[in-house]
C-alpha cells in the first residue's frame, strides 16, 4: 500500500473545502487548475451539467514550442491559451478554482495571464 505524502492530503483537504463553495455554471463555468512536475492543466467546467466545455494544457499542440512545461512560462502559455478558446466559445467570465494549490507561482502567473486574454474572475 503506497504512503500518500501530507502534503497532498493537506491540498486535498482544501479542495474539498473550496469544492463546497464554488459551483460553475454555463453562464459562469469553474476554471480549474491542475499542475504536476512536469505538466499545467486547465479546464472550463459547467457543474450543472458535469460537462467540460474547454480544455488546454502543456501538453497541447501548441505548447510544443516550449522547452520545458514544467515552469511558469508554460503556465502563462496555457493561461492565455484558455482565454483564447474561451472567448471563442463566447464565455468571458469565470470562477476560479485553483484545486488547493497556494495562489502562488505557477497557478498566480496561469490566473493572471488569464485575466489578460480576457477573462473575468
Amino acid at each position: 500500500m503506497a504512503k500518500t505524502s501530507i502534503k497532498t492530503i493537506t491540498r486535498l483537504k482544501r479542495q474539498v473545502r473550496v469544492r463546497r463553495k464554488i459551483r460553475g455554471t454555463s453562464e459562469r463555468p469553474r476554471l480549474n487548475v491542475f499542475k504536476s512536475a512536469r505538466h499545467i492543466y486547465a479546464q472550463l467546467i459547467d457543474d450543472t451539467n458535469g460537462t467540460t466545455l474547454v480544455a488546454c494544457s502543456s501538453l497541447s499542440s501548441g505548447a510544443s514550442d516550449l522547452a520545458y512545461t514544467g515552469n511558469v512560462a508554460a503556465a502563462v502559455h496555457v493561461g492565455k491559451e484558455i482565454a483564447l478558446l474561451s472567448i471563442e466559445k463566447g464565455i468571458t467570465s469565470v470562477v476560479f478554482d485553483r484545486n488547493g494549490f497556494l495562489y502562488h507561482g505557477r497557478i498566480k502567473e496561469l490566473a493572471d495571464a488569464a485575466r489578460e486574454g480576457g477573462l473575468l474572475f
